[in-house]
């Protein structure tokens, strides 16, 4: 497993991260209107702040539609392509989000995924593999 390096627009050597946002999906859907409305402005603002912030290591991002929304795609022993509505794994905390970032190491990015607002849950940060 090799990491893609590049040089940055600064001269120094980069990699990109992909931060994960997870989150307790039934947290948000048992929290009372008023409190999920605040409680989203408040991450809204979060998440402005943390661009605003973070603006020179983003490369991009995304918030996701909850898990019933999703669509699986998998293989049968057969080797059948099988599509099914919702997520492959019920879990406790869910994909929510994502930031690609770059950073001089997973230190940096570690340094920039602790500023991720995530109320609900947390974060996970993974490099880029790039393949030769």
């Amino acid at each position: 497993m090799r990491f893609e390096v590049r040089t940055s627009q600064r001269g120094r050597e980069m990699s990109e991260y992909l931060v994960l946002i997870y989150s307790d999906e039934k947290a948000w859907e048992s929290s009372d209107p008023v409190s999920a409305e605040k409680m989203m402005s408040k991450m809204m603002d979060e998440h402005r702040v943390f661009g605003e912030t973070n603006g020179a290591a983003l490369r991009g991002g995304n918030a996701l539609e909850p898990t019933s929304s999703a669509t699986s795609l998998r293989r049968d022993a057969t080797g059948k392509l099988v599509v099914t509505d919702g997520a492959f794994a019920e879990t406790k905390e869910a994909l929510g989000g994502y930031y690609l970032i770059e950073a001089g190491d997973l230190d940096e990015a570690i340094a920039v995924a602790s500023q991720v607002p995530a109320p609900y849950g947390g974060v996970e940060v993974r490099p880029i593999r790039v393949f030769d």
